[in-house]
């Protein structure tokens, strides 16, 4: 059984993204969540930049993807670590986002990326939607992703195994994706993969999630360039004062 929005038939006077909940109230599960999104983000905008010149894209982290009307309001949404979403404008009438609603963009993310807390079995949790009467049972996690928001890519990461799990929507339903050579999952759509990289950021030393593009190279974050550039810079100093040159740089 498949759920989708019934785009023809939608009321008029649904809620927007400025009448929507952007919380339901929890806390953040770790210290590692946050550093770990931003790490995501910061490191693959020169890769979007280049594909969108247009700047019609968005990025959710911890954000609510709102699927359905629901009282409350909230258990209608899903709330990824991180998820992306292509040929989207990042505001909307000049305002920043609360939060993803399908019923007004109907455009899918490409990517979602959940960071487990757990044992893993929320994000894993294929429960379907089941009415009976005025009962229904909570769908799961997964059923939500793989039946109605529809996602290309579903990434679950579990930072105290250091690993990532990637499936891949194919005809409807999430296929495991295998790693490469490397040991990464290729995200085809964006010429990237998906990791895992051992190392220390923001002083925290953990199997961080990371992109690389598809020869296998690290995509940095700004912090790294600007690292990477100074060293760069400080071996042509070298070099001019090993030729009798002091540099001005």
């Amino acid at each position: 059984m498949k759920f989708t929005l019934d785009v023809e038939n939608n009321p008029t006077g649904w809620p927007d993204h400025t009448q929507l909940p952007e919380s339901d109230g929890t806390f953040v599960k770790n210290f590692q969540e946050h550093p770990q999104s931003i790490l995501l983000t910061d490191s693959i905008t020169p890769v979007l930049e280049r594909i969108h010149a247009d700047g019609n894209y968005c990025i959710g982290q911890d954000s609510g993807i709102y699927w359905r009307l629901t009282d409350p309001l909230e258990r209608g949404a899903e709330a990824p670590d991180w998820f992306y979403v292509p040929n989207v404008p990042p505001t909307i009438d000049g305002q920043s986002r609360r939060s993803y609603v399908m019923w007004q963009e109907f455009v899918s993310p490409l990517i979602v990326l959940e960071f487990v807390s757990g044992n893993g079995a929320q994000e894993r949790d294929r429960t379907p939607l089941l009415r009976s009467g005025q009962q229904e049972t909570k769908p799961g996690k997964f059923w939500i992703y793989e039946n109605v928001i529809h996602p290309a890519f579903y990434g679950i990461y579990e930072v105290t195994k250091a690993s990532v799990e990637v499936y891949h929507m194919i005809e409807d339903r999430y296929q495991l994706v295998a790693a490469n050579e490397r040991g990464h999952y290729p995200i085809a759509p964006l010429g990237v993969e998906l990791g895992i990289w051992q190392g220390r950021y923001q002083n925290v030393e953990l199997p961080w999630l990371r992109w690389w593009d598809s020869q296998g190279n690290l995509l940095l974050s700004g912090s790294e360039r600007a690292d990477r550039a100074e060293d760069q810079l400080e071996q042509l100093r070298a070099q001019l004062r090993s030729a009798g040159i002091e540099p001005q740089l």
